[in-house]
């Protein structure tokens, strides 16, 4: 069986495939992101050129009702100039751990304290120009409140079945990644 290409232990197998940054150039700095224009060489040792979007990392979480019932959002995302159906999620602060950032995004976006929070899974959300790097938790047996949404986010907060989430996955109506993702996840486990 062969090694995976990620394997940095198996030198001769990673050296083959990576990619030598030789000049990084800060182009743009944000409130959330840095993009990077880099010139680097390749395995055969040619050159080339790469955008890199430095994200600081996100979470994004699966609220699931003792009857089995998904706590679901709608928000308008403004790159799509669409309103898209997703699971309650939100960027890291700083170094804040990644379930600390799950719990507050929980409550702020759904209204869920307490419970428990179980990880289903990691994720590279676009690997081929961005770092971002995605923690995707199922949360379960919380106490409902009023969400506390940050004052520039506007959702809508509704609840559908685990059967039917799966269903809008199929007809299109659910299309954001993460969302799918954990939803698939989490129907294993619930």
């Amino acid at each position: 069986m062969d090694k995976p290409v990620n394997d940095k232990k198996d030198g001769s197998l990673f050296e083959r495939f990576e990619e030598k940054t030789v000049k990084s150039e800060l182009v743009f700095s944000g409130k959330i992101l840095k993009v990077f224009f880099d010139k680097i060489m390749l395995p055969n040792s040619g050159y080339a050129t790469r955008e890199k979007v430095s994200h600081p990392g996100a979470v994004a979480i699966v609220p699931v009702t003792a009857d089995r019932m998904v706590i679901l959002v709608k928000q308008f995302r403004y790159p799509l100039k669409e309103i898209l159906i997703e699971i309650p999620a939100g960027k890291l602060d700083g170094d804040e751990p990644a379930i600390e950032c799950a719990r507050r995004e929980l409550f702020e976006e759904a209204g869920a304290v307490d419970g428990t929070l179980s990880h289903l899974i990691t994720i590279y959300t676009s690997p081929g120009f961005s770092d971002e790097k995605m923690e995707i938790f199922l949360a379960t047996d919380f106490k409902e409140k009023s969400n506390n949404p940050d004052s520039d986010e506007f959702l809508y907060i509704f609840r559908a079945p685990m059967d039917e989430c799966i269903q809008m996955i199929r007809d299109g109506r659910i299309t954001d990644a993460k969302t799918v993702i954990g939803i698939l996840c989490a129907r294993f486990l619930i």
